[in-house]
């Protein structure tokens, strides 16, 4: 998926700069050369939206409820088991977010069934980008797991434009199986081209 449009965010924006990092980690990752493609698992993201989408259709039942039959029949025993399974529902999603997500923007399987799991974090005021790279092989081993760090700067200019190839060299410099693939991506298109995005 190649992209012509440069994204321009403010720099001292931690969140805006950790957002489009993560945001450029899935398209890199599904648009490596075969066999190091991955492809995305969606499965908590999924169960997030399924979870939310249900309280959030909880709350408009109730609402409709309460506007349309009056307060009478908000008290029935059916709208008091409808409203606590919103708050069931909104506790799961605090626990699945923090415990379970935690974190984590990339899950993804090669055809080889080797999974890569990707997590990461900044922290407000600071430059720095930290990921968790879990890397295992189809039986389940884990071929790598490290934690990174380093500064947006190394991708992001001084007027905010993103630049996706430097932040790519970066995960393939740590990352072996994609240093793999960086290298069969150089080898077929020629060094000194660009990426896709």
């Amino acid at each position: 998926m190649a992209s012509t449009e440069q994204v321009k965010v403010p720099v001292y924006s931690t969140n805006d700069l950790k957002s489009t990092t993560d945001d450029s980690l899935a398209p890199f990752l599904t648009s490596l050369p075969q066999p190091y493609t991955f492809t995305q698992d969606h499965t908590k993201t999924n169960v997030h939206f399924l979870v939310g989408y249900t309280a959030v259709a909880i709350s408009a039942f109730t609402f409709y409820a309460d506007r349309y039959l009056g307060w009478e029949a908000t008290r029935s025993p059916w709208v008091i088991a409808a409203v606590g399974t919103y708050f069931a529902l909104n506790t799961f999603l605090t626990y699945w977010v923090w415990a379970v997500e935690a974190g984590e923007v990339f899950r993804g399987k090669r055809a080889s069934g080797e999974t890569i799991s990707i997590r990461t974090s900044s922290k407000k005021h600071s430059p720095l980008y930290k990921l968790h790279i879990e890397y295992k092989s189809a039986a389940g081993k884990t071929l790598q797991n490290k934690e990174i760090e380093t500064s947006f700067a190394g991708w992001f200019a001084a007027d905010g434009t993103f630049h996706a190839r430097p932040l790519h060299q970066w995960l393939a410099s740590e990352v072996e199986v994609l240093r793999l693939a960086l290298k069969e991506i150089e080898k077929k298109r020629g060094a000194g081209e660009d990426l896709k995005r």
